[in-house]
């Protein structure tokens, strides 16, 4: 979860910054943000959002984009994976989550849909909600205050 923190910050959507993250075999197989596609206009530049329904439509999801980055990369199969997410996915991507067979999703909170759970549920898709213990916490918030050591042997 925390790297899925980590790489939301590269979201250029800056309504919200979301980040995903794809593991499998405890192997990270693919991440994404929220970001329009390669060569289109990002929110933060001077083109600014593309709303519809109140929603921005210029970005692709991070959950997308860490699907999307999967099939770029060769078609890596993503059956039995985990997706790590900063925030419960949509309708839209939950969809492509259960067609791609990944197997659990962690989100850090809900949003906006509350009834993702009970749609997950219906596939068999584990759903949970990650609630990182203080001690967690604090080891990340090291991670990037501590210096780091240089061991030389």
């Amino acid at each position: 979860m925390a790297l899925a923190r980590i790489v939301a910050t590269r979201s250029t959507c800056e309504r919200l910054r979301a980040g995903a993250v794809l593991i499998k075999d405890k192997r990270i197989l693919s991440t994404g943000y929220n970001g329009a596609p390669k060569g289109l206009p990002h929110c933060d530049g001077e083109e600014g959002h593309k709303l519809e329904g109140g929603h921005c439509v210029r970005t692709l999801h991070a959950e997308e984009n860490s699907l999307l980055q999967i099939a770029a990369l060769g078609g890596m199969s993503t059956e039995g994976a985990t997706l790590y997410c900063t925030y419960s996915p949509c309708y839209h991507c939950a969809k492509k989550i259960i067609a791609s067979h990944i197997a659990r999703v962690v989100c850090g909170a809900i949003y906006r849909d509350p009834t993702i759970k009970e749609l997950f549920a219906s596939a068999g898709v584990k759903f949970e909600i990650n609630n990182p213990d203080q001690a967690w916490v604090l080891m990340c918030s090291e991670l990037f205050t501590k210096p780091l050591e240089h061991k030389i042997m």
